[in-house]
């Protein structure tokens, strides 16, 4: 979770692409770069899924995404599956 989000800070779409599950990848990502992510906070971890807090500053000001990530391991590793409203 903490790696997704730093890649999104970055603006590294590659790695967000490659640590998505590939049943729920899509075939490509654009991200906004007219967003400045500001800092994350997990709210809660439980088994597969990780609910966040992530805050960002845009064009028409601050924001925040609240989200609940499901991840699922794949071939020993973590993906992301998908996330909705926590």
């Amino acid at each position: 979770m903490r790696s997704r989000y730093a890649a999104f800070a970055l603006g590294e779409a590659g790695y967000l692409l490659r640590t998505w599950h590939p049943r729920t990848r899509p075939p490509e990502l654009s991200l906004d770069a007219g967003l400045s992510w500001l800092s994350l906070q997990v709210v809660d971890a439980a088994g597969e899924e990780v609910e966040f807090i992530a805050r960002y500053r845009g064009p028409t000001g601050r924001g925040f995404l609240r989200e609940r990530s499901r991840f699922a391991r794949h071939r020993g590793r973590w993906f992301y599956l998908d996330g909705g409203q926590p």
